[in-house]
Order: structure tokens, then C-alpha cells, then sequence
């Protein structure tokens, strides 16, 4: 039996929306450690997705996304596609009477997610967006430092989430598609930033932001800095770049006490250690390298199973999605367009 993984739990039976990179790390190695079936897969390419399907054992290949959701085995969807793909294919995804686990953002800006948010109330399915960090033992430590009072009562948050830059052709890069910085990695920064509103006061709102254009690519932006500051009096900065050297997905979380500080909170599966320190005491932990996604899917299985609580569904998702856009305002940029199908 794959750890995690419970008899009396029903399998949950997936369909996946395209032959994404992401999808192996994202959803194919979760589906193995948690035992869910991936039972279809589509790509606007089917060569692609039958090559997927064979590689990643996914029992069979349709000829569409729509016959994704046609189909009575399917119980969920995964959607990896791009950034602006996102909000149409969960609304059809929703329309269709499927669950959904939607790659972040879900939408490309607040209103599409409101759209998206509402429809699944009506349809009575549940949409996850995936920001998996936050279902990871990793974050969970970083919650409890704070909760616990051991690093007093939080000041300031710094989040760095840095990325080497993809290749110019990649669809992150693409305006139409809803493709920037802080669209990729820089969500990530935003959505921890309000993980710490029961701890700060409330939710975090938005002081000032800057960001730098990408080269050859009108309206996309390659970097953005946010300034943030909560309820309680905590300030907040959160940097993303698609353009870095390496890698950098940090979080520091500095408190009148002590600080608590995570070396990669996004990908733990690379770098789980989380650094205490208190009184100028420092304290190292390592909280496990099991992927995060994996842990995800979990949370997704209860949610659709047994009504577990989830706290990145479709209301997450829209004030998430209304600090993205405030951000793109304060920092000069245009709001990301949306997709028509």
C-alpha cells in the first residue's frame, strides 16, 4: 500500500488537461505515492499525450480536454495548461460536475476568479488551487514557530522566490497568456504573506510595488518587488524574478524574540531545513524531503472524500488573485487578459 494511502479510502480518478513538464513532478509522482489513478489525459497534440500515457502510466488517451471532461470516469481534473488557460478550462471543468486541481493562479485576475468561484458553488464541486507549498511540513513548521510564540509577535516577513530565466519561446513569457514574474513564482510569495494574517491581524495589504518589463516581450514582467504590510503592524516584502541566476525560494519570518527562516519553501522536497533562532540561540530542523505535491493531493483526496477542510479552495483563490492584481496596478503593468475558448 503506498504511504498515505488508505483502504477504506475510494481511489480518486483523475483526468489530466495536457502533457505539461510539471505534471510529472506536480501530479504522476503524487498519484504513485497516494495510490489515485490518473485514468485519461488529452493534449492538443495526441502523439504527445500518448507518449505521456505510456511513459507515466496513465490508462488511456483522449482525443480532447473536452472529452476529458466528457468522460463518466473521470471524478477530477488537473489542469497544468498555461497561466491563461486556466479560468475557461475550470469553468468547463466545473460546468462539467468535476472537481478541480487547478496549477496557480487559477485565473488570470480577480474577476475570472470570482467567475470560477461561483460557479462551483452553484455546481456543488470543490476547486483547489495549488499552491502545494503550504500542505508541506516545511510551512507547516514555519506556521507553528509563529503560533507557538517562541519568535514573539511577528515584525517582518521577507519572501524571495527566484527563478533563471525560461527560454524566450516559453509561454511564460507570453502576455496573451497571462505569463510574468509574479503570475509563476511571485504568487507564491504573495499567497504566504496572507498564511500569516491569523498571526498579524488579519490579511495583508498592499503599500507599494515596482517591477522591470521583460525585454521582446510587451507588458511582461520579468521582476516585481512588493511592499506589504498587515493589520497588526508587521511589514512585508516579497521579491520574484524569472531572470535570477539560480534558484531562491526563501522565507523569513522575523519576530520580536527571534526569527524563524525556511531555505526553500516551495520545492522542500530539495531543501526541507527550517533555521530557528531565538535569543541569538539557533536551532536547525529538518522536516522530511517528501514531495509537497504529494501532500496536496492528499488534502485534495479529503476534500472531494469526506468534505475535509481546504484552505486553498475557490475563496482563497480570489483574494489571492485581488492582491496579484493590485500589485500589477501599483507596479505599472496592465491586468492579465483573459482566454476565451
Amino acid at each position: 500500500m503506498p504511504p498515505g494511502q488508505d483502504l477504506a479510502v475510494k481511489p480518486l480518478r483523475i483526468g489530466v488537461l495536457g502533457a505539461a513538464r510539471i505534471a510529472e513532478a506536480s501530479i504522476v509522482a503524487p498519484a504513485r505515492l497516494t495510490g489515485t489513478r490518473l485514468v485519461a489525459v488529452a493534449a492538443r497534440d495526441r502523439t504527445r499525450a500518448e507518449a505521456f500515457a505510456v511513459t507515466h502510466d496513465v490508462e488511456r488517451v483522449l482525443d480532447s480536454y473536452a472529452d476529458v471532461l466528457a468522460d463518466p470516469e473521470v471524478e477530477a481534473v488537473y489542469n497544468p495548461l498555461a497561466n491563461g488557460l486556466h479560468g475557461p478550462w475550470n469553468l468547463a471543468a466545473v460546468a462539467a460536475g468535476k472537481h478541480v486541481l487547478t496549477e496557480k493562479p487559477s485565473a488570470s485576475d480577480a474577476d475570472e476568479a470570482r467567475e470560477v468561484r461561483d460557479a462551483a458553488a452553484r455546481a456543488g464541486v470543490i476547486v483547489m488551487e495549488a499552491f502545494h507549498y503550504l500542505y508541506h511540513p516545511v510551512t507547516r513548521r514555519l506556521l507553528e514557530v509563529l503560533a507557538s510564540g517562541e519568535i514573539g509577535e511577528l515584525q517582518r516577513v521577507e519572501v524571495d522566490m527566484m527563478i533563471p530565466a525560461p527560454a524566450d519561446t516559453d509561454p511564460r513569457w507570453s502576455f496573451p497568456l497571462a505569463g510574468g514574474a509574479l503570475m509563476d513564482v511571485g504568487c507564491y510569495g504573495l499567497h504566504l504573506h496572507r498564511a500569516l494574517a491569523p498571526w498579524a491581524g488579519g490579511e495583508p495589504y498592499l503599500t507599494g510595488a515596482d517591477g522591470a518589463e521583460r525585454a521582446g516581450h510587451p507588458g511582461v514582467d520579468e521582476w516585481v518587488d512588493a511592499e506589504l504590510e498587515f493589520p497588526g503592524g508587521a511589514t512585508g516584502t516579497m521579491r520574484c524574478s524569472m531572470a535570477a541566476d539560480d534558484i531562491r525560494m526563501t522565507a523569513r519570518l522575523v519576530g520580536s524574540r527571534g526569527e524563524v527562516s525556511a531555505f526553500n519553501f516551495v520545492l522542500p522536497h530539495r531543501d526541507d531545513r527550517v533555521l530557528v533562532t531565538v535569543d541569538g540561540v539557533e536551532r536547525l530542523e529538518e522536516l522530511g524531503r517528501r514531495p509537497s505535491y504529494a501532500y496536496q493531493l492528499e488534502a485534495f483526496t479529503a476534500a472531494v472524500r469526506d468534505g475535509a477542510p481546504l484552505p486553498t479552495g475557490a475563496d482563497d483563490a480570489v483574494t489571492t488573485a485581488e492582491l496579484i492584481d493590485a500589485c500589477y496596478e501599483a507596479a505599472g503593468f496592465d491586468l492579465r487578459p483573459r482566454t476565451r475558448l
